[in-house]
């Protein structure tokens, strides 16, 4: 919503000053909040939308004057055609050689002009028509962002929901973590047909994993919370894992909630496929070059209390939030627009963004 009021109330007249205006701002706010990467993905796929729309109009614009010019220059020749067989032969050679002078003084100048635009530093003043249908782009823009953007957000969490019958079964068990809207969603429609246990963790400190049995049961799926401590021991018995992700890096990679990578190792130790439910939003061109820097921890004030005593001053306490999970761990990712393996998620990325944007 606000990069589409950015994009409606800010007067530019050339799309570059919209690209440079559009990536300041998303810069400002991907700088108040690092850690959510959603915030820098919807920026750059505003920025692509821009581009596509800016290249789509203005080359429609550039095959509408050519065709005029071609119209233009035909019917010149007609007449040029005509007047030859009116005068005489001399005349007639005179303005050949005539004709021939201008076309070799214009294609010299052409020449020149397009070798100075080469060499020159600054960018080439554009033509009154040029910025007049770089300033029409406005509308397109917005509506644009509407179809492409706000409506996929609006339908993310059906269009996963959807495909639930196509990889869950009957009588089987699942294994999840913490609390995640797209994998209630997921389970609570494949519940609507089958008959399935779900297992949940807990996800201590938090205790994410008791809203979240509360809401599968409230449903009418047969839901067990079990310890973090219990994950290994109890996944034997388990069909396949279901988590939700935070973010999905260029790698196949992903940040979930903490306790996903232990889910995901113990399903990888069992054989045990990995389902990821996650939107298109959330894939981020960033690489995990370095995956701890995807644990994020925050304050231990739920794991030990200050007021706890002397003990706080002997200890170092540290309470993970999100985990860093490998791209061999996860066997498919579930998108609203279909299902791809980790290996697939730079074509997704590369879809979605323009390599001109992956740095805010």
């Amino acid at each position: 919503m606000i990069l589409r009021q950015a994009v409606s109330t800010t007067r530019w007249f050339n799309v570059d000053l919209l690209i440079e205006f559009i990536t300041h701002l998303g810069a400002r706010l991907v700088a108040a909040q690092p850690k959510e990467l959603a915030v820098g993905n919807i920026v750059r796929r505003v920025l692509k939308i821009i581009r596509e729309v800016a290249r789509g109009e203005l080359s429609q614009a550039n095959k509408e004057d050519t065709k005029s010019s071609e119209e233009y220059s035909e019917d010149d020749d007609e007449n040029d055609e005509k007047d030859e067989d009116e005068d005489e032969e001399d005349i007639s050679s005179e303005e050949t050689k005539a004709k021939k002078n201008r076309s070799f003084g214009d294609q010299s100048f052409l020449s020149q002009s397009s070798m100075f635009n080469l060499l020159s530093d600054g960018p080439v003043p554009k033509s009154h028509d040029e910025i007049k249908n770089t300033y029409n782009l406005k509308p397109l823009i917005i509506q644009e962002i509407n179809e492409e953007i706000i409506a996929d957000l609006e339908s993310v969490y059906k269009g996963i929901a959807d495909q639930a019958a196509d990889f869950i079964h009957a009588n089987e068990v699942i294994m999840t973590i913490g609390i995640s809207r797209t994998v209630e969603e997921f389970l609570i429609r494949a519940s609507q047909k089958l008959k399935f246990q779900v297992l949940v963790a807990e996800t201590s400190p938090t205790y994410q994993g008791h809203a979240m049995a509360c809401k599968l049961a409230a449903a009418g799926i047969d839901t067990t919370v079990i310890s973090d401590s219990a994950i290994f021991a109890a996944m034997p018995r388990v069909n396949k894992v279901v988590l939700g992700s935070h973010a999905v890096l260029a790698n196949g990679g992903l940040v979930a909630v903490t306790g996903s990578h232990l889910i995901a190792a113990a399903a990888k130790q069992h054989s045990t496929p990995v389902l990821v439910c996650t939107a298109l939003y959330k894939l981020s061109p960033l690489f995990a070059y370095d995956s701890d820097t995807f644990n994020v921890t925050v304050s231990p004030h739920n794991v030990l209390q200050y007021q706890e005593g002397l003990i706080t001053d002997k200890v170092s306490v540290s309470n993970p939030y999100y985990d860093y999970v490998a791209p061999e761990l996860v066997s498919l990712f579930i998108h609203n627009l279909g299902s791809a393996p980790p290996t697939y998620v730079y074509r997704l990325i590369n879809d979605n963004y323009d390599q001109e944007d992956t740095t805010l």
